[in-house]
């Protein structure tokens, strides 16, 4: 069982890999593998809309997008993080997101999500909605804790002084690997759920 975890920094050694570090700590102990990928420092372009991945199999711009691809493709779990600008993503991981989400025809379903804001102060909960909606519109469950999933800090090493947020990572983690195992037990017995052939509806004819 593997967990791909994506930093949104672009501080290597910053907050969020601190918050991540706390997560990957548990992974290893329940026995699970872990992956962690920089990309907030990364050049990555926005979607261009061309539509070429539906022909490809892959994003037309081969860059980082299509080398995480075949790593979120083989993982059981996915942990995305990053600090907040302006009450968002960092734009660099928002892009790398809506390429990936989009040109990857795979099927994600059961496969588990987990999203992580660090921020100096505001801005974490509209942060934690907007990663967790690449999660939820293809059938990703998602792993909670105790609070929202978030770390505060703004300096490096400030999230250290954050204890009720490095103890939600660790929950986090822990519910994680559970959701993880449980569902590879499910499929295992029961297999993935039924789906219906899709469709398609646009509010303007």
């Amino acid at each position: 069982m593997k967990v791909l975890m994506l930093n949104g920094s672009p501080r290597p050694n910053g907050n969020t890999s601190l918050a991540l570090k706390e997560m990957e700590k548990i992974f290893i102990e329940e026995g699970i593998e872990v992956e962690c990928i920089s990309v907030g420092g990364k050049a990555v372009r926005g979607c261009t809309a061309c539509y070429s991945c539906g022909k490809l199999g892959k994003c037309v711009h081969d860059d980082i997008v299509n080398e995480v691809a075949e790593r979120f493709k083989e993982c059981d779990g996915m942990v995305v993080a990053s600090p907040v600008y302006y009450a968002s993503a960092n734009g660099t991981l928002v892009s790398l997101l809506d390429r990936l989400f989009y040109s990857t025809s795979f099927d994600k379903t059961m496969k588990v999500g987990a999203s992580v804001a660090v921020a100096r102060r505001g801005g974490c909960s509209s942060t934690f909605d907007e990663l967790n909606k690449y999660f939820t519109i293809c059938g990703m469950p998602l792993a909670s804790g105790q609070y929202w999933n978030s770390v505060h800090g703004r300096d490096a090493g400030d999230a250290e002084g954050d204890l009720e947020g490095l103890q939600n990572m660790r929950t986090v983690a822990r519910n994680m690997a559970f959701l993880i195992k449980s569902i590879a037990l499910g499929k295992e017995k029961y297999g993935l759920p039924e789906k219906e052939k899709r469709v398609s509806t646009s509010f303007i004819r």
